[in-house]
């Protein structure tokens, strides 16, 4: 199975490693004023390069999550994560992605969903990818809309971010009308 993509000639999206996790802490920590009207608020451990690598070890040998990374050399420059994949006849997963600030506006996360709705088509088998954006969240809004997802819905007190509970507008993109998990012609 082939879960990497080029996605400039600078910038590549693999699976992640543990050897990533220092790099990654050096990313989030540079974007964490970026990211906090988006995220959860983070423990200190979450900058903590072991405590990461560990984290990273059990994403890898999750059976229902493919974490990638976006790498311009040998630094990090964003995450991707499709989370929640369930098999059978639901065919879906959840996307979730971020790029670090000092990136933004050069098309990454955008490169970066479109590679991974190729993936989970062509080497996945999925049907569907779900995503959320916080209301108030324009580009991520942009980056899904550009890629073919739609909104489906708007929840309310949808995920706790930033230390307040919060609505999020809901997107899908149905990637094929296969059969369950039949590869593509």
């Amino acid at each position: 199975m082939n879960l990497t993509r080029s996605l400039t000639p600078e910038v590549l999206l693999r699976p992640v490693e543990p050897s990533d996790a220092g790099t990654f802490c050096e990313a989030q920590w540079r974007s964490r004023e970026q990211l906090a009207p988006w995220e959860p608020k983070r423990a200190q451990e979450w900058y903590d390069p072991d405590f990461q690598a560990a984290r990273f070890q059990d994403l890898r040998s999750s059976e229902n999550t493919v974490p990638w990374v976006l790498m311009a050399g040998d630094r990090l420059v964003g995450t991707a994560t499709l989370s929640n994949i369930v098999a059978r006849s639901w065919r879906s997963g959840d996307l979730g992605y971020w790029i670090d600030v000092a990136e933004v506006g050069r098309g990454l996360a955008s490169a970066a969903v479109a590679a991974v709705c190729a993936i989970a088509d062509s080497e996945l088998l999925l049907h569907r990818i779900a995503a959320s954006t916080s209301i108030e969240n324009a580009a991520s809004q942009r980056v899904l809309t550009k890629n073919g997802f739609e909104q489906y819905g708007h929840a309310r007190d949808y995920l706790h971010i930033n230390g307040a509970w919060g609505d999020s507008y809901l997107y899908q993109r149905i990637l094929n009308d296969r059969a369950p998990g039949e590869p593509p012609a």
